[in-house]
Parts: structure tokens; sequence; C-alpha cells
């Protein structure tokens, strides 16, 4: 498979180790230095694109494979507000587009199991929910596109809360998420849940930024042959 690779800090690189390794071409890099050379690449010479840039860049790059006949897979976070017009456009074009926060399967089973818990536990309001994320320095959102989608599974099972607010703020009907930038840490995501009594934790811990690239190049295989708009949980049929 010829993938394409839009963004190459430290996941494309990663991405592009993976992709290799399982034996797939890297039809070409794009990143801040040679970005006008986009429009070389379309369907005719690429099979997949995996998109890991900024958020004030994805949903541009995400647009043009899509108008292109490109199938992309996206893990850009904090460009959400666009994702109804990227779903759109997709739709217009008869296009191949999986988006995910994040593309681990460890996460995504443990986005499962946070939204079976938060379905158990709507019954007993004395515990407190509240979301913790912690990541590396040079993270540019907070919070991240993981303690969102932690929060929206949260909120989908949980009828009495309804979105959230970054710590300190904090309001009864929504859920707290504190954000930290430490270090090099690759991601910790924590759902806390607090009473008078007792504490109930559910972790995710990421060790490094393996199981996220291996986690884009397993979707972008997937996507071929495949038309809409795709996550996680399609692949993993959770």
């Amino acid at each position: 498979m010829r993938i394409l690779l839009i963004g190459y800090g430290k996941m494309g690189r990663t991405i592009e180790q993976i992709a290799k390794q399982r034996g797939h071409e890297i039809a070409g890099v794009i990143d801040v230095t040679n970005h006008d050379t986009l429009s070389s690449y379309s369907g005719a010479n690429v099979d997949a694109a995996i998109e890991f840039t900024h958020p004030e860049s994805a949903f541009k790059n995400v647009a043009y494979c899509l108008q292109n006949n490109i199938p992309v897979v996206c893990g850009s976070t904090g460009w959400l507000e666009h994702f109804a017009e990227a779903k759109a456009i997709c739709e217009a074009n008869n296009g191949a587009f999986f988006y995910a926060s994040n593309y681990s399967v460890g996460v995504n089973l443990f986005f499962h199991f946070n939204e079976y818990i938060a379905s158990k536990m709507q019954a007993y309001p004395q515990f407190k929910v509240a979301v913790k994320e912690i990541h590396h320095t040079q993270k540019v959102d907070k919070p991240s596109g993981t303690a969102i989608t932690v929060v929206d599974g949260i909120v989908a099972n949980y009828p009495a809360k309804e979105g959230w607010l970054l710590a300190p703020e904090q309001a009864d009907e929504k859920i707290s998420i504190i954000s930290e930038r430490i270090g090099n840490v690759v991601g910790t995501h924590v759902v806390r849940y607090e009473s008078d009594n007792d504490t109930i934790e559910l972790m995710h811990d990421a060790q490094s930024r393996t199981g996220f690239a291996e986690g884009a190049v397993m979707a972008a295989e997937w996507l071929q042959n495949k038309k809409g708009v795709f996550g996680m949980k399609d692949m993993l049929n959770l």
C-alpha cells in the first residue's frame, strides 16, 4: 500500500517505521517545509494518507484528501468544530475517512470500559466524576482529544452530565477535566469517581507512541475499499 504521511513530527516518524515494517511504501511526506507539494498527490498515486498535524491545518488536509480520492486516516485533535463539515465533504465525494482521537487499541478498550462504568455509576450520584489527562509539554491542545472522547463516553451514558469544563472551573452538571503538561509523558488518562467513603479509578497509561502508530497504520489498511466515515469502534467491532 502507498501511504502519504501528512505531518512528520514524532508520530509521523513512528508511523513511517511501522508502515515500512508492515511492508508498505511511503509515497511521500508532507510537513511545514513542503506543504505546497500536497497538490501533487491524489488517488492515482496514493492508496491512503495518514494525517497527524496541528488543529489549524488538520481540516484543510483532510478536505484535500477527500476531494482528491485519497482515503484519509486522521489523528489530529483540536479541530472537531469542523468535523461535521469534513463528514459532509466525505459523503459528497463518496470518500473514505477514518477519525480517532487516539489510535491505541488499549485506549479504545479503555473508552469501551469507561462507557460501561458510566452507565452503572449514574445510579450512585454520591460519587463525583472527574477526568485527568497528562501529556508532554509539546502537546498544543488542552484538554486532549482523548480526554474529550472520554467525557463524551460518560455523558452518553450518564444523563445527569452534559459536557465538560477545564479545571479549576466547575459546575454540577459538567465534568471537570484536569489537564497537565509534564516532561515527555506520552499520555495518561484517568477517570475518577469519588465519594466521601471511597474512590474508583479507571486509568490508561501509554508507555510509547508505537501503539498509536500501529493503530493508525492498521486503520489505513482496514479503510481500503471502504466508503464512508469510520472510527476505532468500527475497526475493533466494539
